[in-house]
């Protein structure tokens, strides 16, 4: 994986993604953020974009997506494969499984 390219590359790569993989309105009618659109382009992408991810955007911003990411971002398989590619990039591991939804409500 190459050095992650310049600012202009990575928001112009970021609002096509946005445009073919955001499909639905944002929640407060906004945009959607950076992060979740990286994110959903994570789970969905073709392998052109997987390359395109990781050659413009770079190995450590997407592992921070992944780390931050909210339940549901990122599918179990996707979870997985990017894993596997991203630990290997930075030499460093990353949690098994993506973050989980939880339907436990704490008692007030």
């Amino acid at each position: 994986m190459a050095a992650p390219l310049s600012q202009d590359a990575v928001e112009t790569l970021i609002d096509e993604l946005g445009r073919k993989y955001m499909w639905w309105q944002a929640v407060d009618g906004g945009h959607h953020s950076h992060e979740r659109i990286i994110a959903q382009a994570m789970d969905l992408g073709t392998f052109d974009d997987v390359r395109r991810l990781e050659d413009t955007i770079g190995p450590a911003r997407l592992a921070d997506v992944m780390l931050q990411a909210a339940p549901g971002w990122i599918s179990d398989r996707s979870w997985e494969f990017w894993r596997g590619r991203l630990s290997l990039a930075l030499g460093t591991e990353l949690p098994e499984v993506p973050p989980r939804r939880t339907f436990d409500a704490e008692a007030v």
